[in-house]
């Protein structure tokens, strides 16, 4: 059975609940040797006395507050308990707030509160009321030397505590470029639209169980990879850097979120584009008489597209043909000699 790392009540008006505090996460890090590099002994610390340079075991070592230089007030944990009983003993619930009103960032550690003796039936009570009410109870608390402000939250059939920072604990956000909702990072309604695609694309459930350290994974295979090629005593050096990605590149959101969706940019983006975007006004028809007049023909200007390459060909087609054809054009005809050079502005 898990150790209780602390023993009080909780307390609010004349209520009081008996309870024990159990830690609740257990944080699974890569627990890492440090070594010698010369022969790979492992490097330990030793607690000494910086007067006499000797070892001190724990059982001789107490707490100090320094007050002056080199001069302390040795403190004890009955010393530390006396100083204030209530506080170090009991959980006061100070207020009973919404629980979407604290924000995430203030949420730092939970402990998992269980009933002490004879606590049962306060501490269902407690537990129904918060749940029935939609409420958490802000509180204070003392964990080993450090008063907390803490929040009382209902998981399931379990009171957590769930220590909270102080306000003035929070940096600020001034000194930070966040982008705001106009100029540059602005968001159009189209990258908006797609973005919300994808995440009700990716929407699902909540389910704690299919996470993982994946990290921790890959680095144990490592190990037992290393263990096997019997390079134990191996260490693998640093390659060199990869170029870091431009930071000031602009970034095509529209194609980053149609790649996300898994459609092929051009396509989806003409998709999008035909279902926003009006279509073209349609050309009024001109007069019979209009439209007779215009039966000549008239030059047609060169692609603004065109390569120099195929504009130097038409425009030295066009001198050699200029003189016969400046001999047989009619009156009508006139502006066509004009073509070469219409083709070598726009080229």
């Amino acid at each position: 059975m898990a150790r209780s790392m602390w023993k009080g009540a909780i307390s609010f008006g004349l209520v009081h609940i008996p309870v024990e505090m159990y830690a609740a996460v257990d944080n699974k890090g890569l627990d890492l040797t440090m070594l010698d590099r010369r022969d790979f002994s492992p490097v330990g610390f030793k607690r000494y006395n910086k007067g006499n340079n000797k070892e001190v075991s724990w059982d001789d070592i107490v707490k100090g507050y320094e007050y002056a230089s080199g001069e302390y007030v040795v403190l004890s944990d009955e010393d530390l308990r006396r100083a204030n009983p209530e506080a170090t003993q009991t959980i006061d619930i100070l207020a009973f707030v919404d629980a979407e009103e604290v924000p995430l960032i203030y949420y730092e550690q939970p402990y998992y509160l269980a009933p002490g003796k004879g606590g049962d039936k306060v501490y269902a009570l407690l537990r129904e009321t918060l749940k029935k009410a939609g409420k958490i109870g802000i509180a204070n608390v003392v964990i080993r030397v450090k008063q907390h402000l803490a929040a009382l939250v209902c998981v399931g059939d379990t009171i957590v505590l769930n220590t909270l920072r102080y306000a003035d604990e929070i940096r600020e956000t001034e000194a930070l470029k966040i982008p705001g909702k106009t100029g540059r990072a602005a968001v159009n309604d189209k990258e908006l639209k797609m973005a919300m695609a994808l995440v009700q694309g990716m929407s699902e459930d909540w389910d704690p169980e299919q996470y993982h350290d994946t990290y921790r994974e890959d680095v144990l295979a490592m190990i037992e990879k290393k263990i096997k090629a019997k390079q134990t005593k191996t260490i693998t050096m640093p390659e060199p850097e990869k170029e870091k990605r431009e930071s000031g590149k602009v970034i095509d959101l529209v194609a980053l979120l149609q790649a996300s969706l898994g459609k092929k940019p051009g396509k989806a983006a003409s998709a999008d584009d035909d279902d926003d975007d009006e279509p073209p006004p349609r050309k009024s028809r001109k007069p019979e008489a209009e439209q007779e007049e215009e039966e000549t023909p008239r030059p047609r200007k060169a692609p603004a597209h065109s390569t120099e390459r195929v504009a130097a060909k038409r425009t030295t087609a066009s001198k050699s043909a200029a003189k016969p054809a400046a001999k047989k054009a009619t009156a009508k005809a006139a502006p066509a000699a004009k073509a070469p050079a219409r083709r070598r502005k726009a080229a």
